[in-house]
């Protein structure tokens, strides 16, 4: 691939452009409101497709993360206090946005004494409140490994648990140095073992330097945890100070990664250059909470 001032030139199949004039009233009501999304935070490529169909992931808990992840775009730093009313906020978006499906995450809390779980639970009581019949979807950080915090969002009762590996474990250490592969792995084991109605799901990135037998084995872990679903999608570095993309993966590639994981058993896989863990999240459980 063509390399310019040292950095891999993006190839024709990545030429998503954000319109921002499609996002105008997705963002109003957002700032409205005072909500956040992980859409804007972490720069979504597909950003403007979703804000136009009214359709966002909702990011909880302030916009600034305690850790310092190198391939994400959300602020990190000293985080803000916790804003209590925020669940009622964002269930009153959801009602006027019409939303049959919510994604809801957060930048990562290690400051908190349970780590944003509460904030959690209440969100999504809050969406049951305005709405019994809607999807709810968390993507939840590690809480350290706690199962008591896992057990306190899985109490509420999501519709999917969501926690990403974003990418293999030999890379950890470059990429996402404050966090543990195995920690991770034991997180979503232990919402399937808490409550197997209760579909779980993960991602991860590709272009980051893995090998395949790396990914392979990903993906091995993910189902010894009976893991659910499952999100693959093509790294896109923020910023020339974030993490340097290794390789641009041929779409074909990502074809091939899907029947991979397929004969392993997932229930459902999105895998292309533009997936992201919270893109047409619908998807997943659609073809099931119509059965």
């Amino acid at each position: 691939m063509a390399v310019e001032n040292g950095t891999l030139r993006k190839p024709r199949w990545l030429n998503k452009r954000i319109d921002f004039k499609k996002c105008q009233y997705l963002t109003i009501l957002l700032k409205n409101l005072n909500l956040n999304t992980i859409c804007q935070e972490a720069r979504c490529p597909n950003i403007s497709e979703c804000f136009s169909e009214g359709v966002a992931s909702f990011l909880i808990l302030g916009r600034i993360c305690s850790r310092n992840c190198r391939f994400c775009a959300v602020g990190k730093g000293i985080a803000q206090g916790v804003d209590l009313d925020e669940p009622q906020r964002v269930a009153k978006a959801a009602k006027i946005l019409g939303l049959k499906h919510i994604v809801l995450t957060s930048v990562t809390r290690d400051d908190l004494t349970d780590g944003g779980a509460g904030i959690f639970a209440d969100s999504i009581d809050k969406m049951r409140k305005a709405n019994k019949d809607i999807v709810v979807e968390v993507l939840v950080p590690d809480f350290k490994g706690s199962v008591k915090l896992v057990r306190k969002v899985m109490d509420a009762k999501p519709d999917i648990f969501a926690h990403n590996l974003e990418t293999v474990p030999r890379l950890y250490a470059e990429v996402r140095k404050d966090s543990d592969y195995l920690r991770s792995l034991s997180v979503l084991e232990s919402a399937k073992r808490l409550n197997k109605k209760i579909y779980t799901k993960s991602a991860i990135m590709l272009g980051l330097g893995e090998s395949e037998q790396e990914v392979f084995q990903l993906f091995s872990d993910l189902r010894r945890v009976k893991c659910d679903f499952l999100s693959i999608g093509q790294y896109l570095a923020p910023s020339l100070k974030h993490f340097r993309v290794k390789e641009y993966v041929q779409p074909e590639k990502f074809v091939y990664y899907k029947h991979k994981a397929q004969e392993l058993g997932f229930l459902h896989i999105e895998s292309g250059p533009y997936v992201r863990s919270s893109y047409l999240a619908h998807r997943y459980i659609q073809k099931f909470s119509s059965s």
